[in-house]
């Protein structure tokens, strides 16, 4: 029997998101990996550890704090995320064999859904060649369904698609119809046309929840005002909006 690791979807920050599935999975687990990112986002760690606290039942699990490589700028943006997966996953290897005994249960706790803009999985495919251990994976709620569900609206327009995609595509490519857009550090919905509807959302299901809507003419400028004071706050920001033209 070799270890086994859960990677577990915690949802978006609310954790009333967390499914009947997740906590079977929290309380069959021994050890939970977490990266350590830094004294900025240590409420992260802190809200993990609150999930746990909450649902599992017995006393005896612990916590390991990995350390987060940095990520180094000024590369190729394809070539510096494969280095930096690598470099996690020879972290990963290292304390699973360390911390966890070859019959033992671990997990990751991924926001959201690991499906969706999250490197656990393709770290672990790495770290299974190099540690013996199996894997499964238990859906999460995402940024997405939360964002549509505070707002109250539908992901699409009627019988129509939607593209989710980067804040990096979007600047490249432009946006038609409806999208979800992900990981924009540099809010490039500013360079949508000023009639483009948003529907923005951080800090989605947590007490830290921000919400606006209206057209990019309208609070494109706010949003990103507001964007930038939040993350001075706290350290760090998750945001999530959806564009439709």
């Amino acid at each position: 029997m070799s270890r086994h690791i859960h990677v577990i979807g915690i949802g978006a920050g609310d954790p009333d998101y967390v499914t009947v599935q997740a906590i079977d999975a929290l309380n069959d687990t021994q050890v939970f990996f977490a990266m350590d990112k830094g004294e900025a986002k240590s409420d992260l760690l802190a809200l993990r550890r609150g999930i746990c606290a909450r649902f599992i039942r017995e006393p005896g699990y612990r916590f390991v704090e990995l350390p987060d490589p940095p990520r180094r700028a000024g590369r190729d943006y394809r070539e510096g995320v494969t280095d930096w997966h690598a470099a996690r996953a020879r972290i990963w290897a290292a304390a699973i064999a360390a911390e966890l005994g070859t019959d033992g249960v671990g997990a990751f706790l991924a926001w959201g859904d690991p499906s969706l803009y999250d490197s656990t999985l393709r770290i672990l495919d790495a770290v299974a060649a190099q540690v013996d251990l199996s894997y499964d994976v238990i859906p999460g709620v995402t940024a997405v369904q939360a964002l549509t569900a505070r707002h109250r609206i539908p992901l699409n327009d009627v019988g129509e698609p939607v593209l989710i995609t980067t804040g990096r595509q979007l600047r490249a490519h432009g946006v038609s119809g409806s999208a979800v857009v992900m990981l924009d550090a540099d809010c490039s919905f500013l360079a949508c046309p000023p009639e483009t509807r948003i529907w923005w959302g951080a800090y989605l299901g947590t007490r830290d929840e921000l919400l606006i809507s209206g057209t990019v003419g309208e609070v494109g400028t706010r949003i990103a005002t507001l964007r930038a004071e939040a993350r001075a706050r706290h350290g760090w920001i998750m945001d999530t909006y959806l564009l439709r033209t």
